[in-house]
């Protein structure tokens, strides 16, 4: 197949290399045309992966794409997705890793792709061991079961095992929601309430992703897979997991841009926390740790805000 990642972050450079093992041809698109001569100078990455060998595939800049490819896949930040998406040459299908939602409108991303056809993939995909080609699962949703199918098969390797799942709106709120509650358990951890607190938090913020999912028609089953509870469990508890770093700096004194600043990287839980919050309060969803998140971000002191969340009235679990 003829895929063409648009993306040069860590996510987009193991993505390509996960479907150059698997024999595709790879077009990986940067944004940035300084990082792109690199890249295809010396087939490798020089801000992110730098270990993946991508000697086999050609590089472009976004600008520069041209309308070959069979599949698109989107590696982008979720405040750049409906531009990109937007403005790729043609119908061929696209395939989403990004994890939030759109900050103009509050959409599910993969509602920005026109009339392409559709999938997204998620999961508990750590960038860093992908890129080492340690054994990772991942969920690949679509409406199309046909697109679904030919996907999975693309995709499943030995080291890379793909599960194929018909709820696109589940698993796009689980990748968006789980960023949020990333920044809260590492603020837990910046200021060391210990495992019992971070487990707490991490059960109750599935609790409430969840409840999210109900409102807006996701199935139940989707929040205790590989899309929910996986992806929750290992961006709340990785060391590679930005939005938990991030949370972690900003409860020892730093603020969000600072955070960013030191991470390097893009921290979509930054950009999806006040989205998330907007939704639910249209739907009259109760997101007590997502308001907590968008509090702290607005000023509130962190430790005011735990005595808030503690002081709650104790309800049925």
């Amino acid at each position: 197949m003829r895929v063409t990642v648009v993306g040069a972050g860590s996510w987009g450079t193991a993505f390509a290399r996960v479907l150059l093992d698997r024999g595709h041809e790879v077009t990986l698109a940067a944004r940035d045309p300084d990082q792109a001569r690199v890249i295809a100078a010396t087939g490798r990455n020089p801000r992110y992966a730098t270990g993946i060998d991508l000697g086999a595939a050609r590089v472009v800049t976004t600008g520069a794409l041209t309308g070959d490819a069979e599949l698109y896949v989107l590696a982008v930040p979720s405040q750049a997705f409906a531009a990109v998406a937007a403005a790729l040459p043609d119908g061929a299908p696209v395939l989403s890793l990004t994890k939030g939602l759109d900050p103009a409108t509050g959409d599910r991303l993969s509602l920005h792709v026109g009339d392409r056809r559709a999938a997204v993939l998620s999961g508990p995909n750590m960038a860093e061991e992908i890129a080492a080609a340690l054994p990772t699962a991942a969920v690949l949703a679509s409406e199309d079961g046909f697109l679904a199918g030919e996907l999975q098969h693309a995709l499943n390797s030995a080291t890379f095992r793909v599960y194929v799942n018909p709820d696109v709106v589940g698993v796009e709120l689980c990748a968006a929601a789980k960023n949020v509650i990333a920044l809260a358990a590492g603020a837990v951890d910046g200021l060391s309430l210990g495992d019992n607190a971070k487990a707490a938090l991490i059960t109750r913020g599935l609790a409430e992703m969840s409840r999210l999912g109900e409102a807006c028609g996701a199935r139940q089953e989707t929040f205790s897979g590989l899309a929910g509870m996986g992806d929750l469990i290992v961006t709340c508890w990785s060391r590679h997991g930005r939005n938990r770093h991030a949370g972690e700096l900003i409860a020892q004194g730093r603020t969000a841009e600072q955070a960013v600043a030191e991470i390097g990287q893009t921290v979509e839980g930054l950009t999806t926390a006040p989205v998330l919050r907007d939704l639910s309060r249209r739907l009259g969803v109760e997101l007590p740790i997502t308001e907590g998140v968008c509090a702290v971000l607005d000023g509130q002191s962190i430790g005011e805000l735990l005595s808030r969340l503690m002081g709650r009235t104790p309800t049925e679990e």
